[in-house]
Formats: C-alpha cells, sequence, structure tokens
C-alpha cells in the first residue's frame, strides 16, 4: 500500500514537473518568430493535432502531410516538451542540409533506444552527435565498405545470392505457384547484406522460421524507433508505458549483437589460426579488422559490431522495401514494365547477363528506380535531427534543440515541383539531372549534407541489378488473375514505409 501510494504520489509530481517545464518553455520561445502551426493545447501541445489530422489513424505520417498542406512547407508541432520542426520544402530542406549542416548535424534519440539500448546507442553512426567518434565511424563507411573498390571487391556475393533468387524463382515456374513477392525480395536482401558485410547467409528461402526471427529484428528496430512514447514528450513520466517496448527493443538488439559479434569472433580465430593471414575473404568485416590492426588505429573491435549492427538494419529494411515498391507499381503500369523489360532484352541480349557493372546502360531501369523512390521514400521522414543552437530557416527561427523532420514524401508529391505528382513516370527523369545522392533536394530519400545515409552507394547498386535480374529472367502476373488497376498500394509506416498488404506474383519463364 504504501509503494502504491508514493509511487501516485511520484507520477502526481512528475506531471506537475513537466506542466512546469512546459509552460516556461513556451514562455521562452514566445517572443522568438517561430514557423506557423496549430496553437498547441496546454500539456499536450499538438499531440492532439496530430491524432485528428489523421483521417485513417494508422500513423503519424498522414498527420504531418495533412497539417503542412495547413500551415505551409515549415511548421511548428509542440509534442508535450518537444518542439518539433517539420520541412516539406526542397527550398528550405537545401538551406537546412546545405547552409546550417553543421547546427542541424545532431540527432533526437527516441526514448525506448536511450533506456534500453544505451550502449549501441553510444556507438550508433546513426544516433551518434557530430562528434570525433562519428567522424571515425563515417570514414570506416567511407573507404572500408562503400567505397567503389570495395563495392567492386564485394559484388560476387551479391550477384551470387540474386541466382540463389533467380533458381527458387524456377522452382516456382516450375509449380505455377504465386509468391509473395516482398517475402523473397527481404530474403534475398538479407543475405546480400549479409555476404557483402560477414559472408554469412542467414536464411533460406524454405525456412521460414529464421526469416520470421530476422524480419522481426529488423522491421522491429526500425518501428519502435517511430512508435509513440510518453518518455518522447514527458521525458519523467517515459516509463509509466516504455517497459514492453524496452523489453521487445532490447532483446532485437542483443539478438543481431550476437549474430555479428559471433560472426567477428570466428573470423578472429580463423585470422589467427593462418598466421599470415592474406585476405581470403574479402567482405566488410575483413577490412574493418584490417584497420582495427593497423598501427595507431582507433577503430577497436567494438566498434566493428556496432557499425556492422546499424548498417545491417539499415541497409535491408530500406532496400527491401524499395524493390517491392518498383515491383507493386510496375505490375500496376503493364507499359512501364513492358518498356523496362523491352530495355533489358535490347541491351543485354537474349541470353545475356545482368551485371552492376552494366546498370549504367539501362536509362529507363534507373529512371524506374528513380521514380520509385520518388513516389515511396525509403524513410519518408528521413531519421530525425536536431539543433545545436538557434538557427534560421526560412525567415523563422528554428529553437535550439528543437526536432527536425524532413517530409521527403511530400516533396516528392507536391505539384509545384513535379507534374503529374502522383503518377508513375519514369519517363520524367530519362532527359533529367536530378538524381537521388544528395544534389538535388526535390528528391533526397537518402538525405543529403553529412548525415546522407553511408549506405547509398550499395544500396543503389542493389535496387538496379535486383530489379534488372526479377524483370530480366522472368514475366510475371498477378495472382489470381486480379487487374492491374486494382494492385493495394496502401502502406504502413514506422520509420520505413511498407506496403500494408503482400504482393502476390506468379513468375512466368522468359
Amino acid at each position: 500500500m504504501d509503494y502504491n501510494l508514493t509511487l501516485l504520489l511520484f507520477i502526481i509530481l512528475s506531471f506537475l514537473v513537466s506542466t512546469f517545464l512546459f509552460s516556461f518553455i513556451i514562455q521562452k520561445q514566445h517572443s522568438k518568430h517561430l514557423p506557423p502551426g496549430p496553437k498547441p493545447y496546454p500539456i499536450i501541445g499538438n499531440l492532439l493535432h496530430l491524432l485528428l489530422t489523421n483521417k485513417n489513424n494508422s500513423n503519424s505520417l498522414q498527420s504531418f502531410i495533412n497539417l503542412s498542406k495547413t500551415y505551409g512547407p515549415i511548421i511548428t508541432l509542440k509534442l508535450g516538451t518537444l518542439t518539433s520542426i517539420v520541412i516539406s520544402s526542397p527550398q528550405i530542406a537545401k538551406e537546412a542540409l546545405q547552409k546550417n549542416d553543421v547546427a542541424l548535424s545532431n540527432r533526437t534519440i527516441p526514448y525506448t533506444f536511450s533506456s534500453s539500448i544505451e550502449e549501441h546507442m553510444n556507438n550508433s553512426i546513426v544516433f551518434l552527435p557530430s562528434s570525433t567518434k562519428w567522424k571515425l565511424f563515417r570514414r570506416a563507411c567511407a573507404t572500408r565498405i562503400f567505397s567503389p573498390q570495395r563495392l567492386d571487391a564485394t559484388q560476387i556475393q551479391r550477384k551470387r545470392k540474386v541466382q540463389d533468387l533467380l533458381e527458387f524463382l524456377h522452382e516456382c515456374c516450375k509449380k505455377g505457384e504465386a509468391l509473395d513477392i516482398g517475402e523473397a525480395i527481404f530474403k534475398t536482401v538479407l543475405n546480400s547484406i549479409s555476404n557483402t558485410f560477414i559472408s554469412m547467409d542467414l536464411v533460406d528461402y524454405y525456412d521460414n522460421e529464421k526469416f520470421k526471427v530476422f524480419k522481426d529484428i529488423v522491421f522491429g528496430l526500425t518501428e519502435e524507433s517511430t512508435r509513440p512514447c510518453l518518455g518522447d514528450f514527458f521525458p519523467l513520466l517515459g516509463f509509466l508505458n516504455s517497459r514492453g517496448a524496452r523489453a521487445r527493443t532490447k532483446d532485437r538488439n542483443d539478438k543481431l549483437y550476437a549474430v555479428i559479434d559471433g560472426a567477428m569472433e570466428k573470423r578472429i580465430r580463423l585470422r589467427d589460426s593462418k598466421g599470415d593471414y592474406s585476405g581470403e575473404i574479402n567482405d566488410a568485416l575483413d577490412s574493418l579488422l584490417d584497420l582495427v590492426n593497423e598501427e595507431g588505429s582507433e577503430f577497436n573491435r567494438h566498434y566493428v559490431v556496432h557499425l556492422l549492427m546499424d548498417l545491417f538494419v539499415a541497409s535491408i529494411d530500406t532496400t527491401s522495401s524499395t524493390l517491392e515498391w518498383a515491383m507493386a507499381e510496375l505490375m500496376r503500369s503493364p507499359t512501364k514494365l513492358h518498356k523496362v523489360r523491352e530495355e533489358l532484352q535490347q541491351i543485354l541480349g537474349e541470353n545475356g547477363e545482368v551485371e552492376e557493372s552494366r546498370i549504367s546502360k539501362l536509362p529507363y531501369l534507373n529512371a524506374t528506380v528513380k521514380e520509385t523512390l520518388r513516389l515511396h521514400p525509403p524513410t519518408p521522414l528521413l531519421v530525425p535531427r536536431k539543433a545545436n543552437d538557434d538557427v534560421q530557416l526560412g525567415g523563422f527561427t528554428v529553437p535550439k534543440n528543437a526536432q527536425i523532420l524532413f517530409n521527403v514524401w511530400s516533396i516528392g508529391r507536391d505539384s509545384h515541383i513535379w507534374a503529374n505528382p502522383n503518377s508513375f513516370e519514369p519517363e520524367r527523369f530519362l532527359d533529367s539531372e536530378i538524381d537521388f545522392k544528395g544534389k538535388h533536394f526535390e528528391l533526397i530519400p537518402f538525405g543529403s549534407g553529412r548525415r546522407i545515409c553511408p549506405g547509398l552507394p550499395l544500396a543503389s547498386r542493389t535496387l538496379s541489378f535486383m530489379l534488372a535480374s526479377l524483370l530480366y529472367h522472368f514475366n510475371w502476373k498477378l495472382y489470381n488473375e486480379m487487374k492491374p488497376e486494382d494492385t493495394d498500394m496502401s502502406f504502413s509506416y514506422g520509420l520505413t514505409l511498407h506496403k500494408a498488404q503482400p504482393l502476390l506474383l506468379v513468375p512466368v519463364k522468359v
């Protein structure tokens, strides 16, 4: 009884303190020229507005989209004690990510992550502030994993994994079976990335138990990072509703750590046993261990595990979801599908091979990838940034410690930027210099500036190579004679944009 009374008093006290802090912040920022937005309610701020503006009550993305339509390309939202600035304009995004990149280079850390996997957060390239350690991680990515030379050296592993997919699809053809193409793509990307990083297959096309485990790890960690938690809005009250989320996050993080750490320990033993080890296994792990062993290197084995964990989750989720969206759009647009396949036949011939090195010769295929990323950016709000100090954007003040969200989903569908913005038209990119590599702010699905996705070079190769392989070797039919226009394009949103319903397709041998 005494315990319950103490807990109740603590909750009341915490709530009163949070109320006072919120009022203080409102009063302090009242004189600042903040971007426009709905008037916040006492205590809860604009949390209620997010609910009321979300017509389907399914995800926060739709709420941000609806509010931006009302209040403009840069808006302020008070989410409890958290000030959020939402940017939906390429001009303001350029001002933020180019002119003010350093001042907006830090991260907001989800309460669930900070309170459950603190050790990983202290060694995460995604969530570390722009610090000496973070620069060390970025340099390792640029020189040891994602440089053109390193990606050329590991392309054979990715080609083998795509060949495994093609063999699986041949078996489906023989049986005339439909398959969940998203699931098949996820398994292929998972094994492709794991072989690029640690030379190891993690799932089998016929073993759904392992698939479920790794899908839960990858999807679960990204979804928990954006799942609403009281602690994100009222830090003192976070413990009230985050216990389950923290337990799930820690469990998934521990499982992934065990896989990467186990692979590393096995590799170290192999290298030690050979004495004059000459790099027989040419993957990212080997390259990072070479870096660890360099004289005077600040990079250690502990860093290797945490870096690969981040890259593992981010690479698999974004790449697999984008490929599934590309297949869905092409199945809904038979004329576009025919154009891609016609280009592949013309360039590669009857019995050619799809190679990463030949992708640049396929302009319509690459335009299809760009158009998919425009309509279905893998991280529609990017990973949130945090202001290190007061910053001027679009004539408004972005206050210190504000969370910055870049609504690239809205930018990609803005009728002031794109003709027929909701239509799938790869042709728009054929005579355009616009690319998705961070220089053109109309299309920044992987971000821009110093915190641009470090795995972009690998994602770019994998997206085009896998899509070309799927379309060159097979014709595709919708399951159960469904009409193209009836393809379900609804989505669910965690950190990553996923199709809400599986895409069931029947592969037909060319």
